[in-house]
């Protein structure tokens, strides 16, 4: 007597569920460290060339080319953030107090603003009715500048300082430094199982994509905060080196330096200092922001063959829904999209019918 064999479909079916279901719990245990993980796939990704160039040197030892790279990252990243942060806590006390002593003493409009035909009365009466209490603006004003020293390092946590996430990343690193290609290797083995030679087209999308976005954002930011470093130092702001890092920061988001070189030239507007101020919005407008609408769209839509406004909601719907990890991943996301969307069209061009005479 022969047992009843189980139907094929109800053996696929469970299959498939319990492979569903071990990959939702390994999301859930993954989740709390996938920030970690991407940060690390995109340092690596970015010192790439310079790790070869390491494993050359070293005679092709791989754990000690990643041990090195590694090393190095740590100290590139600590020193620089660390730097940051202590410029922030004594810079961002200095501003604040700056701040509570205009408020306290009245703001008044200069007598070259307060002379334009009605611009200048309106904007002297918004100040005054923003202004309100002097005492009651000054007395929190004055707190906040006694606390700011401790939430600056919490501000700069929010960009990647926070030791316990950091740390993660940078022990990721050492692994793709040192198992990257053989990773990358067996992945592209998995899917190409799955999806045949067309995974060859989304390795490429990504590829292409990741190394334009990443590039593009860093080149044009550097760009935009070097040229404001320089405009702040010209016209006398105080710490014009740490404005400068403060605006490649912010720069990373598209279109986000007017933020920065925008309120230090009305800050400086309102102090009176008229020429300074005129002088550093032109610049920031001529020069700065210059660089940021032809870098920007030259190197990534350039490179990747991807429209430069799909790029553009890429960083900021990353940026919404992922925090500042999404400024790189959402682009690489749209980007797959945009490439399954290319070959779905290219593979039904030939089978579509011809349009009605």
């Amino acid at each position: 007597m022969t047992e009843p064999q189980t139907p094929l479909w109800l053996r696929r079916t469970v299959l498939a569920g319990l492979l569903g279901g071990l990959l939702l719990a390994g999301f859930v245990v993954m989740q709390p460290f996938l920030a970690a993980i991407a940060w690390a796939a995109i340092l690596s990704y970015v010192s790439w060339p310079l790790h070869l160039r390491v494993l050359a040197w070293l005679g092709g030892r791989r754990t000690w080319a990643a041990l090195t790279m590694t090393l190095v990252l740590t100290l590139v990243l600590g020193l620089s953030l660390l730097w940051a942060g202590l410029l922030l806590r004594s810079e961002g006390v200095a501003a604040v107090r700056e701040a509570a002593a205009l408020l306290e003493s009245g703001v008044r409009l200069p007598e070259a603003i307060l002379g334009v035909a009605w611009l200048g009365p309106w904007l002297q009466e918004r100040l005054t009715a923003l202004s309100g209490d002097r005492a009651a603006w000054g007395a929190p004003l004055s707190d906040l500048a006694d606390q700011w020293g401790g939430r600056a390092m919490r501000l700069v946590g929010d960009l990647g300082l926070n030791a316990l996430r950091l740390g993660f990343a940078l022990l990721t690193s050492f692994f793709l430094f040192r198992d990257g290609e053989r990773l990358l290797e067996q992945l592209r083995g998995v899917l190409y199982g799955l999806l045949g030679n067309r995974v060859h087209a989304y390795f490429q999308a990504v590829g292409d994509t990741t190394r334009a976005v990443v590039y593009g954002l860093l080149l044009a930011a550097l760009a935009q905060g070097l040229l404001a470093g320089l405009g702040y130092w010209v016209v006398g702001v105080r710490a014009p080196a740490f404005w400068g890092v403060a605006t490649a920061v912010v720069a990373l988001i598209p279109f986000g330096a007017p933020a920065i070189w925008g309120s230090i030239g009305a800050w400086l507007l309102l102090k009176g200092q008229i020429s300074a101020g005129i002088g550093l919005l032109l610049w920031g407008a001529l020069a700065v922001s210059w660089i940021d609408n032809l870098v920007r769209p030259l190197v990534i839509s350039g490179v990747a063959k991807i429209p430069f406004l799909l790029v553009l909601f890429g960083a900021l719907g990353g940026l919404v829904a992922f925090g500042l990890i999404g400024l790189f991943v959402g682009p690489v996301i749209l980007a797959i999209l945009l490439a399954l969307w290319r070959e779905w069209a290219t593979d039904n061009v030939h089978v579509r019918e011809p349009p009605p005479a």
